[in-house]
């Protein structure tokens, strides 16, 4: 497996946009190491891996931002152990981490880590997912609460919790109703091969029709069990902990082998059809694969946290951008995902405190400004 180019093809520097991808492609169908490995030096920012008959290039920019990412995150996994009530220094929380034993262990251990880890594991999740999601859809705006997943798990939950049922038994409803609603967007977007501008707009309409019924559920529910039902559709942290960061995170381990094939899959994602099925691709079959990841990650996550919306819209292009790629960055995506929540969580339990504010009001706030920094960016472009 490579996504070098071969001799002969042309440069990346001087190729239309795309074309790397597909010369890379071709030469993944033609094969050759040693192939690969005479083109990889003509590759600007990239550096060759090789684990035996296997060559992946590796872009060096992806590497550093990842490394930043990774330590801006444990920062803030820092900060917010160490902010609060009561405040504990961050010597304090370093050594209770590393296990020398201080009088804030309850604190850091039982009352903050856990909701910490929820939002770093939720944050990458969403990442993840809306990165998958965005690379099948060719859209910077689709992500799972855009194309109605998010959607479908809030009806779900919200007849859970208006219709007197369990707590324990609202994040598996929600699941469920986040999986109906994938099944019905496949369903409507299968026509034409699952192609991006009917897979996004199927995901519009179900995201619509599900909005709507939940407005109807809510509206004729008891007020108290309506208030239940709004507060987990704004999407919390408040009260969750290690048994939802559990699921999420044995999701995601379950998953590792596909999100792997996923990584090295979304460099086909920009080549059109009929160009992928000259290099030996299957497109349809990626794009269902591909989107059918992010859809269970996504229904997963969201069932567990809420509808915590703009994570996974925002994340995968800002990190796009930091690696200046020409698609989402997977392991970046993940990476700015779980800081973005984390830090979220931290402004939400600290802005107005002791009031907190859900990690999903945040989010929106920072999902706002970026849809119209899109839209303002938009016109420029295309000038």
């Amino acid at each position: 497996m490579t996504t070098t180019d071969r001799p002969s093809d042309p440069s990346p520097v001087d190729a239309p946009p795309g074309a790397a991808v597909a010369s890379g492609a071709a030469g993944a169908a033609s094969g050759g190491v040693d192939a690969a490995s005479g083109a990889a030096g003509r590759l600007p920012g990239r550096s060759l891996l090789r684990i035996g008959p296997v060559s992946l290039q590796i872009r060096r920019r992806a590497v550093l931002v990842a490394t930043a990412l990774t330590v801006l995150l444990l920062l803030a996994v820092v900060l917010s152990l160490s902010l609060g009530t009561p405040y504990v220094a961050p010597a304090d929380v370093l050594r209770a981490l590393s296990g020398a034993g201080t009088p804030y262990d309850l604190v850091v251990f039982d009352l903050r880590l856990p909701r910490i880890v929820l939002a770093a594991v939720a944050g990458a999740a969403f990442g993840v997912a809306g990165t998958l999601i965005q690379s099948v859809a060719r859209n910077p705006l689709a992500s799972p609460d855009v194309i109605g997943i998010t959607q479908g798990a809030g009806l779900a939950a919200t007849v859970a919790l208006t219709t007197g049922m369990s707590a324990v038994l609202v994040a598996p409803t929600a699941l469920v109703g986040g999986m109906l609603a994938a099944v019905l967007l496949f369903a409507l977007g299968a026509r034409h091969g699952l192609a991006a501008q009917r897979f996004v707009l199927a995901g519009v309409a179900v995201a619509f029709a599900f909005r709507a019924l939940t407005e109807v559920v809510m509206l004729s529910a008891d007020p108290i069990d309506g208030l239940r039902a709004q507060i987990w559709l704004i999407g919390t942290l408040a009260g969750k902990g290690w048994t939802e960061a559990a699921w999420i995170a044995g999701t995601l381990l379950a998953l590792l082998p596909l999100l792997a094939w996923a990584g090295w899959a979304l460099n086909s994602t920009a080549l059109d059809d009929d160009t992928a099925r000259g290099v030996g691709l299957r497109p349809v079959a990626r794009r269902v694969g591909l989107a059918g990841t992010g859809v269970l990650v996504a229904a997963m996550v969201t069932a567990q946290v809420g509808a915590v919306d703009f994570v996974a819209l925002v994340a995968p292009q800002v990190a796009r951008r930091l690696v200046r790629a020409e698609r989402p960055p997977l392991v970046c995506s993940a990476l700015l995902g779980a800081l973005l929540l984390v830090l979220a969580d931290l402004v939400g339990r600290r802005l107005i405190a002791p009031t907190q504010l859900p990690a999903g009001v945040l989010t929106a706030a920072i999902g706002g400004p970026y849809l119209i920094f899109l839209l303002l960016r938009g016109p420029r472009r295309s000038s």
